[in-house]
């Protein structure tokens, strides 16, 4: 099946892809990752400015969602960008809150760039604990607005900074949708998992045109060629997997467009790697910037074999409901 993006949704694609292009993610991401947030936190405001963070806050509460094809359309173009911050634990964040009273109270203010949220299990690590204001943890007591945070740990991408919530805090639900928040959070992660796919492949494109050996364009050696091919292939082929499951919001559907999307994109990033040479391996280079997300969206809310485990669950029929 071809699921193609109607005008109004390219529209949104290509203005968020503008205003991310003329932002300088780049930088904002160096600063984020030494803890420096202003320029991040800009950022998440004209993010939120622009709608992206409303498709998952329902319109009672200020929001335009529930819509997650436009949330995985939005979430493809973070991704190409590499923004930095808890974009798909905000996310998260506004499926958990269902409560009336806390979400009147914080479900806006996500909605509008006012707050950021990160959520976690407790007693595991949650991403930049120590910038968002909504810290959300659960455990089967329920859902809580945790205190504060432990100390900040670097993780494999250094843009995510991660720290343990502390226990404690104010009880927001005794009963939560995890399985559906876990469902949503997979959905923007497998979206950004694409969006940093499709920028490595872009950036390895104009490299290998540029890079010469033997007095002509490494682009021209047909080993280059293929490689690139199978990276083309592997993305485009997740890429409708990814809306169709935006569509059916399965939570089979979306584990598996999570896996082959994170799949496609450390393929992109091994690729990349291979054919920039030494110059991949610096940190100073801006592609290390998605090299090290692809690597960790892979993990993110979900390994490969927890991912396909839920997809052979669905398929015997232990995910769907009756």
């Amino acid at each position: 099946m071809r699921f193609l993006l109607d005008p109004e949704q390219r529209a949104f694609a290509d203005s968020l892809n503008a205003m991310l292009t003329a932002a300088d993610t780049p930088s904002a991401v160096r600063a984020w990752s030494r803890g420096e947030h202003a320029s991040g936190l800009a950022l998440w405001r004209r993010i939120a400015e622009a709608g992206v963070f409303a498709l998952a806050v329902p319109e009672a509460y200020e929001g335009f969602g529930p819509r997650p094809v436009e949330l995985a359309v939005a979430f493809v173009e973070l991704g190409r960008h590499a923004v930095p911050g808890p974009v798909a634990e905000t996310v998260m964040a506004a499926v958990l809150l269902t409560e009336p009273g806390p979400a009147k109270r914080l479900l806006p203010a996500l909605a509008a760039g006012e707050a950021m949220a990160t959520a976690a299990p407790a007693g595991s690590y949650a991403l930049d604990g120590d910038v968002a204001t909504v810290r959300l943890t659960w455990d089967a007591g329920g859902l809580r607005s945790a205190p504060g945070h432990g100390p900040v740990r670097a993780s494999l991408d250094p843009a995510r900074r991660l720290a343990r919530l502390l226990p404690g805090g104010e009880l927001l639900g005794p009963e939560p949708p995890l399985a559906l928040a876990l469902t949503w959070a997979r959905l923007a992660t497998a979206a950004q998992a694409l969006g940093v796919g499709l920028a490595l492949l872009d950036r390895t494109v104009a490299y290998v045109k540029e890079r010469t050996q033997f007095g002509v364009a490494v682009g021209s050696f047909q080993a280059v060629k293929h490689q690139l091919a199978d990276t083309k292939v592997a993305l485009e082929f997740a890429r409708p997997l990814l809306f169709g499951a935006a569509l059916a919001m399965d939570p089979a559907d979306v584990a598996a467009a999570k896996v082959t999307a994170c799949e496609a994109a450390y393929r992109a990033a091994r690729t990349a790697l291979q054919l920039h040479g030494a110059i991949g391996y610096t940190a100073e280079y801006d592609l290390s910037l998605w090299l090290t997300k692809a690597r960790a969206l892979r993990a993110s809310w979900g390994s490969p074999g927890e991912c396909r485990a839920a997809v052979l669950d669905g398929l015997s029929g232990g995910g769907r409901r009756s």
